[in-house]
């Protein structure tokens, strides 16, 4: 185990983050959470998908 990971786990034992943070880090996983879901179960939208550049990138 790397000596810094040793460290930021003991800082965290005795400073753990607020409320707000683990709110925050909360939301940010349900976000993604919730995109994949419809991308799984629903697919995703051909406007969002790109297009293949090609060689000569976006001159036709």
């Amino acid at each position: 185990m790397n000596p810094r990971w040793l460290f930021r786990m003991a800082k965290w034992a005795h400073r753990p983050p607020s409320e707000k943070r683990v709110k925050l880090v909360l939301g940010i996983i349900v976000v993604c959470l919730a995109v994949f879901a419809v991308e799984y179960f629903v697919g995703w939208p051909d406007w969002m998908s790109l297009e293949p550049a090609g060689r000569r990138g976006w001159l036709p």
